[in-house]
């Protein structure tokens, strides 16, 4: 049961995030978007090192000097992934005006959400594949630790929820609608962590491997997407700091928990 619950914390901050959109009439800031972006990457970058790849290399250790092949197979893999999915999904990024992926005549609003879905893919995985660390008994992954990133996701997932939410409701021109689209967004990241835990059960050699996958896919986003986001135009400081904080929360939750 707890393993069920920690699924959903990511999942509540996105849809605490999305409910912006009955007590806020207009979208954040740029600078306020700014600092969520930058905060969203030091997150996913802090989970990505001590929830992921170190975890995925000392379950190796008896590998010896080549302990990190697993974690750099998958996290090479992971990367190959997003990239894939990048360039297929039709997407549209806040604030662009060109959809990304294969041509589409998908609605603007639809797009917007498939964005925020990219993000949603890993950081869904990533939960699901530390509980499966901790279900296995073959890691140093700790339920709190697993759990630790858990609220660290959610926690950034709270702004992300309002950031896609927002432009959303002057786009359909209606906040229950926007609401659900927000919440919609985040449904990818349980299912993703089931689907994650389920594979790693019966595979359980695979475990080294799937953690550095769910690393390589959120350094593919943070990379790609929120950092360029984040430093955009003037008052790229803003971004830096958020980063910043959000790296500090994350490592501080794992090492403080974990």
């Amino acid at each position: 049961m707890n393993i069920f619950w920690g699924l959903l914390i990511p999942f509540a901050g996105t849809t605490l995030g999305a409910a912006c959109v009955f007590f806020m009439k207009k979208e954040l800031n740029p600078l306020v978007q700014k600092g969520f972006l930058g905060f969203a990457a030091g997150v996913m970058v802090a989970a990505s090192v001590w929830s992921l790849l170190i975890p995925a290399m000392d379950q190796c250790e008896a590998m010896g000097k080549l302990a990190f092949l697993p974690a750099a197979t998958g996290f090479a893999l992971g990367i190959c992934f997003l990239l894939a999915v990048d360039k297929i999904l039709p997407h549209l990024h806040i604030n662009d005006d060109k959809p990304e992926g294969l041509p589409s005549k998908l609605q603007k609003s639809t797009m917007l959400v498939f964005a925020v879905t990219l993000h949603n893919i890993p950081e869904g995985m990533a939960v699901g594949v530390t509980f499966a660390g901790f279900l296995s008994g073959k890691t140093n992954i700790t339920l709190a630790g697993a759990i630790a990133l858990a609220v660290g996701i959610a926690i950034q997932n709270v702004p992300e929820g309002a950031v896609i939410s927002l432009p959303l409701k002057n786009e359909m021109k209606s906040s229950h609608k926007a609401f659900l689209y927000g919440v919609l967004s985040g449904v990818v990241e349980p299912i993703g962590a089931g689907i994650t835990i389920l594979l790693t059960g019966i595979m359980t050699p695979l475990l080294p491997y799937l953690l550095a996958f769910a690393a390589g896919a959120m350094i593919y986003v943070v990379v790609e997407e929120l950092l360029p986001e984040a430093s955009a135009g003037s008052h790229s400081n803003i971004g830096t700091i958020g980063f910043a904080l959000g790296f500090l929360l994350m490592m501080i939750l794992d090492v403080a928990l974990g």
